[in-house]
């Protein structure tokens, strides 16, 4: 397997409570590939997450297990967060701590919520914070206090703060949850441009309305195990939403965007 790749896991078995929550799962993402995991609750896609970040492991360990990130089995986290950065929705809570966006964003240089007086924050980090913040299009907000922005804003700067390290790959864990309609739209743009101009991106989802055109691959969750995994024409499909979600489903495009509609 080659190293640059993103993720390479064969036979993962993660167990909860004697459960299999992720079942015998093989897979294999290379480092420049935009994809969507889509799945339904409970399908595994939360512990998957968990075990991109190191923080479980698998349940079973054999010759036949291989669970690495870039090539290792064990990352330090300040030398994984140069390679991958990661805004799951629990983040956003963590950051309820009166600080301004500016500071949450050179926060992911120190992988810290917040700053703090050890902390040593030099020019060429300044310059790269304001460098993400235009980029996500909030420099006028980045000396509001992030509880009192809107949650799109705030998702922004959580991004922003990911982005720092000019990661290879930025995984956005349910990224429109939360936001209403006109929001998830500005959004939607907002992870085209990191597509363009920073990141490749690792979609996780159970809204099809998440989904850019430049995502190519689709990997399908259902109960813990790779239900399908192909490009978009076989796998990003009525028939295979269908049967995903367990209900008739068709699936409708309109300018770049997706949704579904009930049969």
């Amino acid at each position: 397997m080659n190293s640059t790749n993103f993720i390479d896991f064969k036979n993962v078995t993660v167990l909860r409570d004697g459960a299999k929550i992720l079942d015998d799962i093989s897979l294999q993402i290379g480092a420049d590939e935009n994809i969507a995991i889509i799945g339904p609750n409970g399908s595994g896609k939360s512990t998957l997450i968990k075990l991109i970040t190191g923080n479980i492991y698998p349940s079973y360990i054999s010759e036949q297990t291989s669970c690495k990130i870039f090539g290792k089995s064990r990352w330090n986290i300040s030398d994984l967060r140069s390679l991958l950065g990661i805004v799951a929705n629990e983040l956003q809570y963590d950051f309820h701590i009166g600080i301004t966006g500016m500071e949450t964003v050179l926060s992911g240089f120190f992988s810290s919520i917040g700053l703090f007086s050890n902390h040593k924050v030099t020019k060429q980090m300044q310059i790269k914070a304001k460098q993400v913040i235009e980029l996500l299009e909030v420099a006028h907000l980045c000396q509001r206090r992030l509880d009192t922005m809107s949650s799109g804003e705030a998702r922004r700067f959580l991004i922003a703060r990911a982005l720092v390290n000019s990661p290879k790959v930025l995984v956005l864990d349910e990224p429109t949850n939360s936001l209403d309609i006109a929001l998830s739209v500005k959004f939607h743009q907002t992870v085209r441009n990191i597509v363009s101009k920073a990141a490749s991106i690792a979609l996780v989802t159970h809204s099809v309305g998440d989904i850019i055109p430049e995502i190519k691959r689709f990997i399908l969750l259902k109960n813990g195990r790779v239900f399908a995994d192909g490009k978009r024409e076989d796998v990003f499909t009525s028939a295979k939403l269908s049967e995903l979600f367990e209900i008739d489903v068709d699936l409708i495009q309109k300018d770049d965007i997706y949704r579904i509609n009930l049969k």
